[in-house]
């Protein structure tokens, strides 16, 4: 009999991914969803079924996950209160899978990537290892937030929990395409593109494709005990060598161009990707486990910048609400054109 799986949030970027993987090593495969995405027809059609359902409503997972599962991996857990959620279910679970993210880490000074603009970012090694101090847990914020739920499954649960740490997820269906800040300029045919720190922030990139097959990895694994593994892609871009590879794809015959080393003036090429520092992952434990990249990030942005470039006639901000949630304008051009950033 095929191992079972249950995704919650399988719908998304991360859990069609993940799904897509155990299907191909011969996995039974619920996606657990509450119905607002686009219907993943391909791996319903590969013999994956669908469970709609919503995780805040009182007992609404036990009822959908009614018979147990081999593996239960949650995309979409943010605090302690969906640990609980998940705790509920440990006796009829084989094993449980997290997504967290690399931003609980903090620095010697305690500064973590939540505090950065009024802290500093912070000054972590490159690359992180998962022994890492990590912040506070907590409900203050997202970071802290993500540590809590780690720490709550991790103290609590009976059974493995492995705990996932991506750092900036790329990949099809995604609601934060990161990619969408250089192709929309592309598209408005902005001659310049002006990009903060000189282009060389390198902010590691994690595509879905490998936390899904780390996952899988991960659950094929003859030693069932808890871990905590970073995901990220085996080749690790600076912000300017992502808009060249998109710059590429796109044909696009305008100049990117680097401002100066220091912090952007005015918000000026602030993109989703500019940071002040470098946030680069070790990936030596999950490796050690076998576990191997189903794709580097040059080979996966071709795919990801054809599909989002058929997303121009759209509304973007409903498309991408993460994306649309910036604490800063993506698109200001009328900042840029003041700066002389409007003519190449």
């Amino acid at each position: 009999m095929a191992s079972r799986a249950f995704i919650i949030g399988g719908t998304g970027q991360i859990g069609r991914a993940i799904a897509a993987e155990l299907l191909d090593r011969g996995w039974e495969v619920v996606l657990g969803a509450r119905g607002g995405r686009v219907r993943p027809d391909d791996l319903l059609a590969r013999g994956a079924t669908l469970a709609v359902v919503d995780r805040e409503l009182p007992g609404a997972l036990t009822t959908a996950l009614a018979g147990g599962a081999d593996a239960v991996i949650d995309t979409v857990a943010f605090d302690d209160h969906h640990a609980a959620q998940l705790l509920a279910l440990d006796a009829d679970v084989g094993a449980f899978v997290i997504v967290s993210s690399a931003s609980v880490y903090r620095d010697v000074s305690g500064r973590s990537l939540d505090e950065a603009g009024t802290k500093g970012f912070p000054d972590l090694p490159v690359p992180i290892s998962e022994t890492q101090p990590t912040i506070a847990p907590g409900p203050q914020s997202y970071s802290t937030r993500k540590a809590a739920l780690e720490r709550t499954m991790l103290d609590r649960s009976t059974r493995p929990v492995t705990i996932l740490r991506p750092c900036a997820i790329h990949g099809l269906h995604s609601c934060h395409p990161r990619e969408w800040w250089f192709i929309k300029r592309m598209l408005d045919q902005r001659p310049v593109i002006p990009l903060a720190y000189g282009g060389r922030s390198r902010f590691h990139t994690t595509a879905a494709a490998n936390i899904g097959a780390l996952v899988a990895t991960v659950l094929a694994h003859s030693e069932k005990e808890s871990r905590i593994l970073n995901i990220a892609d085996p080749d690790v871009l600076t912000a300017l060598d992502i808009g060249s590879l998109i710059a590429e794809r796109m044909d696009y015959r305008g100049k990117i161009l680097p401002l100066g080393p220091g912090g952007p003036t005015e918000g000026l090429g602030l993109s989703p990707w500019s940071i002040p520092g470098p946030l680069v992952l070790d990936t030596q434990a999950a490796l050690a486990l076998g576990y191997t990249p189903r794709t580097t990030y040059r080979d996966a942005v071709g795919p990801l910048c054809d599909w989002l470039r058929r997303q121009e006639t759209i509304a973007w901000e409903a498309a991408f609400p993460e994306l649309a949630a910036y604490p800063w304008p993506l698109f200001d051009y009328e900042s840029e054109d003041a700066a002389g950033l409007g003519a190449a």
